[in-house]
């Protein structure tokens, strides 16, 4: 008699271990089917969520605009002596080119030409050697040049200016 009760207390604990099991791994795997569904996308596309078909999407999305070139204006070269400290002399030499947006720009830049010529001059003039020292310098430099060529040249706007040469001596 006592061998009865102890097998009947072996089944349920497995009983109810395998339905909590069932209990946990469905709704894990459940989960798991529908994450890999949306991801991959095949879900939101059942649910009307993920866009047209490719042939609807191709007619109704918008052309994207051509890129235009850019276009490169020369600046003339430029020699300034720096505010450096002590009697000897240090000059820089810039060459240097502009680089702007529209190519409708540059009869704007071109107009300009002599105030720009004395903003970059009287900019050059103001800096210290060590203020042009290291990637640092020249990356202020560029900022510099290309908030003043702005000012200058409205409406007219200059992208960028890209160094070809800086010497300073």
């Amino acid at each position: 008699m006592s061998a009865e009760p102890e097998a009947g207390a072996k089944d349920a604990p497995q009983g109810k271990s395998k339905k909590k099991l069932i209990l946990i791994a469905v709704p894990v795997l459940l989960i798991g089917v529908v994450a890999g569904l949306w991801f991959s996308g095949i879900l939101p596309g059942m649910l009307g969520m993920g866009g047209h078909p490719p042939a609807q999407h191709a007619e109704a999305a918008p052309q994207p605009e051509p890129v235009r070139p850019r276009a490169l204006f020369d600046m003339p070269e430029i020699i300034a002596n720096l505010n450096a400290p002590g009697r000897r002399a240090v000059f820089v030499k810039l060459r240097s080119k502009l680089e702007l947006p529209r190519q409708e720009d540059a009869a704007a830049i071109q107009a300009a030409m002599p105030r720009l010529m004395d903003l970059f001059q009287t900019y050059l003039r103001e800096m210290r050697p060590d203020e042009l020292r290291g990637s640092a310098g020249t990356h202020r430099l560029r900022e510099e040049l290309i908030a003043r060529a702005n000012i200058v040249a409205a409406p007219a706007r200059v992208s960028d200016v890209l160094f070809v040469e800086i010497l300073v001596q």
